[in-house]
């Protein structure tokens, strides 16, 4: 059954650069196209997928060393299979050497003809004798390239990294992103307590453990089988949530009876933990420019009990005729963004993003920044918040929001605070989550208050 995984993961690798579905979405899409399978061969699949994209900086180096072709003139899709073989040889030592060579092979017959076959075979079986001993780029002659194929991450954002922070933090911080993290979920707090769902969750994981920061967050590691044929997921018992992701709810700080935006819902994760602190007593707009994210909010929703959330399809980009002014006591807005902070679960954006696509980001988020400021209430709060580490995305959008509207101020008092740790917060007010120093996605984001005059 392996051979199935890694059909399934070639398959998924080669839709990734073409495709606008997430990567979660493309292995459902995957794994719902199969026959059903078994957890152990949805598990390699998924490793497989999330293994050459973290390492495939790595990977074409040594790649490069064994081919007298280039990287860049390789078939995609035979390149591919050559990475797959590749990252089984020098990472996963539990697969043989063998298999991992005559399975890439066997995927080779599947889509080359016989000299493309042949080429995969040799390539392969010299990488099983020579790929460790091939030397990295040194520390001494270059160390932003040292770092980029060592830890596996476009130069460009090493180099970034490197001028910000300093060679070793950007080391470590790489070295984070490409950690397997633990799948984070959030208690529903309208049907049980967290360590309720920690005990009806022992037996489906093989280690569970309770989230340093969040008070409603776990960490499960071991997958007995897939998330959502557990009973206590089907129950709407949890949503899965990284940490981070659960801290900006609280930032927000809604409470009961109050009328909220969640201004770019996605799917509903923030939504949900949102009604969840408002006891389900409130009014919450649900908006984002995707109808099919809706109907799965809507469905969300559904299964975890909740009844307050009504959605609106809108896109900010455009204008509304509605008279929205004051509307709402609390907006959240969780921008669109590079999600340069999220790369441990999403490898496969270090290898789409470019740096000029943070120009065009920052104007999507000052956009809708200055959209939403209208429909604040007079002491009321908009959260800002991004995954990403980019002062582009992060301090110079809000900068530049707080010289066009001198009706707002960050918000640094206890009570906006309330249920962040002040590790997590810096003198100015400004909320940061780094993989490399919080075990969770990297976050920026700030709660800005409306002032009363």
């Amino acid at each position: 059954m392996a051979a199935i995984a890694r059909r399934i993961a070639l398959s998924v690798l080669g839709s990734l650069q073409d495709s606008n579905v997430t990567l979660d979405g493309l292995l459902t899409q995957a794994f719902e196209k199969r026959p059903p399978l078994i957890q152990c061969d949805r598990a390699l699949a998924t490793e497989l997928v999330l293994g050459v994209l973290r390492w495939r900086g790595r990977l074409d180096w040594v790649i490069q060393h064994l081919s007298k072709t280039p990287v860049h003139k390789m078939d995609p899709q035979v390149l591919d299979i050559v990475r797959l073989g590749l990252y089984q040889i020098l990472f996963l030592s539990r697969i043989p050497v063998s298999a991992a060579v005559n399975d890439s092979v066997e995927l080779a017959k599947e889509k080359a003809p016989s000299w493309v076959v042949r080429f995969v075979n040799a390539v392969l079986r010299s990488a099983a004798g020579r790929a460790k001993e091939i030397p990295l780029p040194a520390d001494a002659d270059d160390p932003v390239a040292a770092i980029a194929i060592g830890e596996s991450h476009p130069g460009w954002i090493v180099k970034r990294w490197v001028k910000r922070m300093d060679i070793e933090e950007t080391r470590r911080l790489c070295k984070a992103n490409n950690q397997i993290p633990p799948v984070t979920v959030r208690v529903n707090t309208l049907k049980l307590s967290r360590e309720r769902l920690l005990r009806s969750l022992t037996g489906h994981v093989k280690k569970i453990a309770r989230t340093r920061f969040s008070p409603d967050g776990l960490a499960l590691r071991g997958l007995k089988r897939a998330i959502g044929e557990m009973p206590p997921f089907q129950e709407g018992w949890f949503q899965v949530q990284d940490e981070a992701a659960q801290l900006i709810s609280y930032l927000l700080g809604p409470r009961p009876g109050e009328t909220i935006l969640d201004a770019c819902a996605g799917l509903g994760g923030k939504t949900g933990h949102v009604a969840q602190l408002m006891k389900d007593s409130g009014v919450i707009k649900a908006m984002d420019h995707h109808a099919w994210k809706l109907q799965s909010l809507k469905a969300s929703m559904t299964r975890l009990g909740i009844s307050d959330v009504t959605t609106w399809h809108h896109d900010l980009c455009e204008p509304i005729v509605e008279d929205l002014a004051g509307m709402f006591d609390r907006i959240l807005l969780d921008a669109p963004c590079s999600g340069l902070g999220v790369l441990r679960r999403r490898p496969d954006i270090k290898w789409k993003k470019r740096e000029e696509d943070l120009t065009r980001l920052q104007r999507k988020q000052r956009h809708f920044l200055a959209a939403l400021a209208p429909w604040v209430k007079r002491g009321g709060c908009l959260v800002y918040c991004v995954c990403s580490l980019e002062p582009e995305e992060g301090e110079w959008v809000v900068e530049d929001f707080l010289k066009s509207h001198t009706d707002f101020v960050i918000d640094c008092s206890s009570t906006g605070l309330a249920g962040i740790d002040e590790r997590l917060v810096d003198g100015s007010g400004i909320f940061r989550s780094l993989p490399h120093k919080h075990d969770m996605d990297g976050f920026f984001a700030v709660r800005l208050k409306k002032v009363v005059v």
